[in-house]
């Protein structure tokens, strides 16, 4: 079969979903890759992956209308032409905006990923209302016309049934994540001496970042020698953190801000401990990473991040739960998210146990291999080997 994957931005298809169009060629279908081109090198590395890309016209972030509209009737084009017999797409513009124009162009069988519910569902004030009202309008028109719903945590299937984004709770199927590559993200041990914590990820305020250099703040005059490194790009979201205030922060000298790397193994093996104090996740890959290299986590108690901390018991005097493999604090909160940080840096065997519990919970639940076959079934393209058969939809 012919299948298109279709996302926000060209990278993404490489770093987020390359294991899984690896899978599919594996199992023998035709496949492209459709999203904006933004980086030199990702068609080729695509192409030795046995995939062939195609640039599209989309914009990430921002509602303009008459250029939404036109970039719909590019898609209808793309697909018209392409012919693909099923259509992914993921994240919320390529969903809302592609499936529509997938339908109009006749894909037989079309499908959605939901990774998070992204700052449409989690600004404030009439902003947020704004936001909100439309993209779940999008979503439920969208959402229709999709064989299978992929959400990738129990909190994204409970909002779209209870806020009506969909009726019909035999469509949506809840994954594991992403998944992530256990043989390229091998365990590395904790490097001994000074606690080094790290933050990973888009420079957006939803990520958390302002309470990570506040509370590296508050650890660093407790603890001089603790380093903290902040890595990440800059990105066109409203809620980002300007290039300005991040090489102010370098200067001040409390975090170690580098900008985004292509190859973030180096980082995780040189930190101790990984932080990601999100205020919403689908199913955050930085922290399976993290994980799968054998680093403890401390990250929010919220939609998508909790689900990384196992058997997390209940908030004890610093509004800390603490599970088998990291602590979880609430969104928001500098203080509990500093108290978590002392913990750890002041804990090097409990650093030690709960990193190497997290490489253990990455093998047994979140190995990409298990979360592709979960998805190549759920659209019905495993190899002919492997018998593959249509899924009930009540399934």
């Amino acid at each position: 079969m012919k299948v298109l994957v279709f996302g926000g931005f060209d990278l993404s298809l490489l770093n987020f979903r390359g294991a899984l169009l690896k899978a599919l060629v594996e199992a023998g279908h035709e496949v492209v890759g459709a999203a904006p081109a933004q980086t030199v090198g990702v068609p080729a590395q695509l192409k030795a992956l046995g995939v062939r890309f195609v640039p599209v016209t989309l914009a990430r972030a921002g509602m303009n209308p008459l250029a939404d509209w036109q970039a719909s009737c590019a898609l209808e084009a793309l697909f018209r032409k392409e012919k693909p017999d099923v259509v992914l797409a993921y994240t919320i513009k390529p969903i809302t905006y592609g499936v529509p124009a997938a339908k109009r162009a006749g894909v037989p069988r079309i499908y959605a990923l939901i990774t998070g519910l992204g700052a449409a569902f989690n600004t404030g004030g009439l902003k947020g209302w704004v936001l909100r009202t439309v993209a779940t309008r999008l979503y439920r028109r969208a959402l229709r016309h999709c064989v299978r719903v992929i959400v990738q945590n129990q909190d994204i299937a409970h909002f779209m049934l209870e806020k009506k984004v969909m009726s019909d709770q035999s469509r949506l199927v809840v994954i594991a994540g992403s998944g992530i590559d256990t043989g390229h993200f091998g365990r590395v041990a904790i490097p001994e001496g000074e606690p080094i914590f790290l933050l990973l990820a888009r420079m957006l305020r939803d990520k958390g970042v302002e309470e990570y250099v506040s509370a590296a703040s508050s650890v660093k005059k407790l603890l001089p020698q603790a380093r903290f490194l902040l890595a990440g790009d800059t990105d066109p979201n409203p809620a980002a953190i300007s290039r300005d205030q991040l090489d102010a922060w370098n200067v001040e000298g409390v975090v170690e801000y580098r900008s985004a790397v292509s190859d973030v193994r180096p980082l995780l093996a040189e930190c101790s401990v990984y932080v990601l104090p999100s205020y919403h996740e689908g199913m955050p890959r930085s922290v399976l990473e993290a994980m799968a290299t054998g680093r403890p986590v401390i990250t929010t108690d919220t939609i998508g991040c909790r689900e990384m901390v196992l058997n997390a018991g209940p908030r004890d005097a610093n509004d800390i739960r603490v599970g088998d493999n990291g602590l979880l604090v609430p969104v928001r909160r500098v203080e509990p998210l500093a108290a978590a940080m002392l913990r750890l840096a002041s804990d090097a065997g409990l650093r030690g146990e709960m990193g190497r519990r997290g490489r253990e919970i990455v093998e047994q639940h979140f190995d990409v291999r298990l979360i592709n076959d979960v998805m190549l079934r759920e659209m019905d393209l495993l190899p002919a080997s492997e018998g593959r058969q249509r899924p009930p939809l009540n399934s």
